[in-house]
């Protein structure tokens, strides 16, 4: 059975993270250099689940709970088109319980998609029943990974962080799924701030369950100088995309070369993607 990772990164097979390059199955890891183009997508999957009106949060909702023949064709499904970027930010992801069939979707996906790195943060432990979860797929190997649970008054909500590049002046990427309440966000994103107020090259991605001007003016994060999406990225929900849920918010030093909502129905949520280059003269490689 695999075996979660505390600390650090896990490769395909679930150990430590070997040298870059050095995982079975994947023939080349590549350099990160400067200028480098960075293909990144932040994807809230729903544990599988195919959904595609509001009549099946009613008629689908068994899906949560119990196994559904369909689940790992929906995740063979997204394997396909993640295998397209290069850092995969996924959230609503169940670690192995009944409901998946005991699979870690994390790793199922990485595995799929030829991704070579991995991290699953377990949010809420169900037991059995669900394993709530946060995923980070990479192609390049990071510096560190770190989890961190995020305060409010419910438990289960969490960010990952990886770092990346240059130990003293790393490309910071922060992965989490926001609380729905406005007072949550808050609280939730003054905790971030701490977090990369100190870093110049930082990328936050996931579901913040939020619009970008609200986050971007009424929360702490008005002080991190993070450039948003148009306001016009509408990924929520995925049969007819009205709200920007979704976002890729990066710091000005690193230059945007192409952003979109990828028309891919599958949640309820369609994914963003963007591709990013680092600022020349960063570093010479990662």
């Amino acid at each position: 059975m695999y075996r979660r990772l505390k600390q650090g990164f896990a490769d395909r097979t679930g150990r430590a993270a070997p040298s870059r390059g050095a995982c079975s199955g994947v023939d080349h890891v590549p350099d990160f250099e400067p200028g480098h183009h960075i293909r990144l997508l932040t994807f809230n999957i729903q544990v599988g689940i195919n959904t595609a009106s509001y009549h099946h949060y009613l008629t689908r909702s068994w899906q949560h709970v119990l196994p559904h023949r369909g689940r790992i064709e929906n995740l063979d499904r997204i394997a396909s088109l993640l295998r397209n970027y290069d850092v995969v930010a996924l959230q609503e992801c169940d670690g192995g319980s009944l409901r998946s069939g005991y699979i870690n979707q994390v790793q199922y996906l990485a595995e799929a998609a030829g991704i070579p790195y991995w991290h699953q943060q377990l949010n809420r432990n169900l037991g059995p029943v669900a394993q709530h979860s946060n995923g980070l797929l990479s192609r390049f190997r990071p510096l560190d990974v770190t989890e961190h649970r995020l305060p409010g008054l419910l438990p289960g909500r969490g960010a990952i962080i990886a770092r990346y590049g240059d130990a003293d002046d790393p490309l910071v990427l922060v992965i989490m799924h926001l609380s729905l309440s406005k007072a949550g966000q808050a609280r939730q994103l003054a905790y971030i701030h701490e977090l990369i107020a100190d870093y110049r090259h930082v990328v936050l991605m996931g579901d913040l369950n939020n619009h970008a001007d609200e986050l971007l003016t009424n929360t702490p994060l008005k002080h991190a100088n993070l450039m948003p999406l148009p306001a016009t990225a509408h990924s929520f929900p995925s049969w007819r995309p009205e709200r920007a849920l979704d976002h890729i918010l990066v710091s000005p030093s690193l230059e945007i070369r192409n952003s979109e909502v990828v028309s891919y129905p599958l949640s309820d949520h369609l994914p963003i993607a963007m591709d990013i280059a680092l600022p020349k003269g960063y570093l010479e490689t990662f």
